[in-house]
């Protein structure tokens, strides 16, 4: 029963830490993770098309998904059902700082 109460104290501190970095991500590192990862399909800044079509642009991504729920994706590998999107998984770090960019994206 100690161990149980243990491995959920540690979730809860994980969790605790993850939402903490959310919040203190740094938008231009995100956006420069973008430039360097996505862009290439992807519209990632406040206008334009997206170079693929059928990808969606990053300032609309909040009509699809709570961009808050997207960490955990992140976290785990983002994939998609088609072969031109790479998986992606990033750390900690590269999340909070590409949240906070898909953030200031938003109206």
């Amino acid at each position: 029963m100690l161990t149980l109460a243990r491995a959920v104290s540690a979730l809860f501190l994980v969790c605790a830490a993850s939402i903490a970095l959310a919040q203190d991500g740094k938008p231009q590192a995100g956006r420069a993770l973008a430039e360097t990862n996505c862009a290439t399909c992807h519209a990632i800044g406040a206008s334009g098309s997206s170079p693929l079509l059928p990808a969606p642009a990053f300032r609309d991504l909040h009509r699809r998904y709570p961009i808050d729920h997207l960490g955990d994706a992140l976290a785990e590998g983002i994939g998609a059902g088609h072969a031109k999107m790479p998986e992606f998984q990033l750390d900690p770090t590269q999340i909070a700082d590409f949240l906070a960019y898909l953030k200031t994206l938003q109206p």
